[in-house]
């Protein structure tokens, strides 16, 4: 039984994320093309569809950690702040974004709301359990030789 821990994290963060724009489970809100990331970014994200890759991410790390609450993802999603002739420091990521990927993907049914955080619930669990194995199987027909792993 392939699952997360088997398969390269951006590669099925890739595909998860081009699951979830197709199948519409998420979707950005009006502010998303106009926010930074993070206290230590200077600029928006590039690409067009960094919501959805945000939030294949998230529903992964919650699956890996969980439960999980928005202080230790604000941790995870954070970067190097630059100071100037100061030494960089570590920064927090936009608690913002993460609390509402959380809401979506919450309403989707991946994950559900504990005591000691957000855990992946059973959907959220098949869900990700199958990407990866369509990730494994297209791993392998472009890579034979990784079958003995």
């Amino acid at each position: 039984m392939t699952t997360v821990y088997d398969i390269p994290a951006n590669d099925l963060i890739s595909h998860v994320a081009q699951k979830l724009k197709a199948d519409q489970l998420v979707k950005p809100p009006q502010w998303a093309p106009h926010v930074k990331t993070g206290v230590y970014k200077e600029l928006s994200p590039v690409d067009h569809d960094w919501w959805y890759t945000r939030c294949a991410s998230t529903i992964r790390r919650v699956y890996i950690d969980g439960p999980i609450g928005v202080s230790r993802l604000k941790n995870f999603f954070g970067g190097k702040y630059r100071r100037g002739v100061a030494p960089p420091v570590h920064a927090k990521g936009s608690g913002s974004i993460i609390r509402t990927a959380l809401h979506q993907l919450e309403q989707a049914g991946f994950i559900k709301a504990s005591k000691k955080g957000r855990i992946i619930s059973p959907a959220g669990q098949s869900f990700l359990d199958n990407m990866a194995y369509e990730v494994k199987s297209e791993l392998l027909e472009h890579y034979p030789g990784l079958e003995k792993y």
